[in-house]
């Protein structure tokens, strides 16, 4: 980051802390507004990745065991990509404990019995349509012969080619249930692939796509690759590239002009090794285009067409300039990281289930992290996006503005390892490799230690945790807005 920053931060943080406030107000007794400038230059070359800031070594030495702290911690993370250790610093307080729900239990459980038909017939019937679900997903072409579980599916399935929205199955059931009934009875799923696959919620075409690769439909996939929605493209495309290969490149190349990169993404995928003498032109110009849409969250796509137009990962161009702490948000960074508690409620939409949910951000383990993802809800960034990926035995994850895994923010946030694991109820920052968090949120269903090293916890669910576990894929939220009277 430039060095006028730094003068910003110096201005601006005796406005945010107060010499002699209190911590029960978010700030730091005992620390002057000196101190806090300090902080704040820490936290600027921690941000920057700058490890000769003079203001580490100055923060090393000074009296207040807090000041010093930030900076071991600032330079642990500046020089190690994977510091997750705090073994010569305090401790932070452990996230909120949250029991599982009892169904989940029995999710887990069904993994334990994925050969046994019956019971995973028996599970279809379950009170929770998590375990439902689950249980159509462990089902094998060995259980076609169950006709009442293949009857269940039928029966999901044809619900959602109602035209009601009242059905007692919700749209993801039907779209497990699609892919299961491709997998037992092909010749009952066909006509229902292609029904789905024109139906006008563009998740269930998204599910039709994966069944009809099952069920080799490639005309319905033909279709599919030219729909409106880029991640019913995508999936399409997919399934056709693994049926046909470079038969169909003609349609992987009209792929290539989406304005989605999930689809240009696998378009390329689809492309590289082709015979065709117009590939290798033609990814180069969709890299180009690329590359003049400025946005960081691209680059999965972009490495696809270079590598696609036989050119090396190193001829990416990524944007040149990187996120940069505003005046705000520097000052709201500073104060996280001096103990200020702030809170954002997430509101589910009505037609999604409703409730919410309240996340403590951890300004104490990733407070610029803390500091940025404020500034997108204060702005209603997140206001009507989906939670589009539901593993109800891992995490779900949300905020993307194109509702998949490749669309996020246009520059990248930097990773804030360690402090906090990733137990059941934090919350995590999805990323596409070091220092590349995309503004897309994780919330651990269950303990996920494994992440500590690759992933940052920005903070946690202290209130609704019923709500997160109910939530189904593509359930939209309705708003986030930062807590009244808890920024102090």
């Amino acid at each position: 980051m430039p060095r006028p920053a730094a003068r910003v931060i110096l201005a601006f943080v005796t406005l945010v802390i107060p010499s002699g406030a209190s911590l029960a107000q978010g700030a730091a007794a005992g620390l002057t507004s000196a101190d806090s400038a300090l902080v704040g230059r820490i936290l600027l070359a921690e941000d920057a990745r700058d490890s000769t800031a003079a203001a580490l070594a100055e923060g090393a030495r000074h009296a207040d065991a807090r000041v010093r702290e930030l900076a071991l911690r600032a330079r642990g993370r500046i020089t190690d990509p994977k510091f997750v250790q705090r073994t010569a610093l305090a401790p932070l307080p452990p996230p909120v404990a949250w029991d599982e729900p009892t169904w989940r239990l029995r999710l887990r459980a069904l993994t334990q019995v994925r050969e046994d038909c019956a019971a995973l017939g028996r599970a279809l019937a379950d009170e929770s349509w998590p375990v439902r679900m689950r249980a159509a997903a462990l089902l094998r072409e060995p259980c076609a012969g169950d006709t009442a579980t293949v009857a269940t599916l039928r029966g999901w399935v044809d619900q959602a080619s109602a035209t009601t929205t009242a059905s007692a199955v919700p749209w993801q059931g039907s779209a497990q249930a699609l892919v299961a009934l491709a997998r037992l009875h092909p010749a009952d799923a066909r006509p229902r692939v292609r029904r789905v696959s024109t139906h006008a919620i563009w998740s269930l075409r998204q599910y039709a796509a994966r069944a009809a690769g099952v069920v080799a439909d490639t005309a319905t996939l033909r279709t599919l690759a030219r729909d409106a929605d880029d991640n019913v493209a995508e999936a399409a495309i997919e399934q056709l590239a693994k049926l046909v290969g470079h038969a169909e490149d003609a349609t992987y190349l009209a792929a290539l002009d989406g304005r989605g990169v999930q689809a240009v993404r696998v378009a390329a995928i689809a492309l590289k090794g082709s015979p065709r003498p117009d590939v290798a032109p033609a990814a180069r110009a969709a890299f180009e285009r690329l590359v003049a849409l400025d946005n960081a969250s691209a680059r999965d796509a972009r490495l696809a067409l270079l590598d696609a137009a036989g050119l090396p990962p190193d001829a990416d161009r990524p944007p040149t300039t990187r996120l940069t702490l505003s005046r705000d948000e520097a000052a709201e960074a500073v104060a996280l990281a001096l103990g200020r508690e702030v809170r954002v409620r997430v509101t589910m939409d009505p037609a999604s289930g409703g409730g919410s949910f309240v996340v403590r951000l951890r300004g104490d383990a990733a407070p610029i992290m803390g500091a940025r993802l404020l500034a997108l809800v204060r702005r209603g960034y997140y206001d009507g996006l989906t939670w589009h990926r539901v593993e109800h035995d891992f995490v779900i994850q949300g905020g993307s503005p194109g509702a998949n895994e490749y669309v996020g923010a246009d520059r990248y946030l930097r990773d804030e390892l360690g402090g906090v694991s990733h137990a059941r109820g934090t919350l995590g920052m999805s990323t596409r490799g070091h220092d590349t968090g995309d503004a897309q949120w994780f919330v651990n269903l269950r303990d996920n230690r494994r992440l500590d090293a690759d992933y940052t916890v920005w903070g946690e669910v202290v209130e609704g945790m019923d709500v997160v576990d109910g939530v189904l894929e593509g359930a939209r939220i309705a708003r986030i807005a930062v807590e009244a009277g808890r920024r102090e």
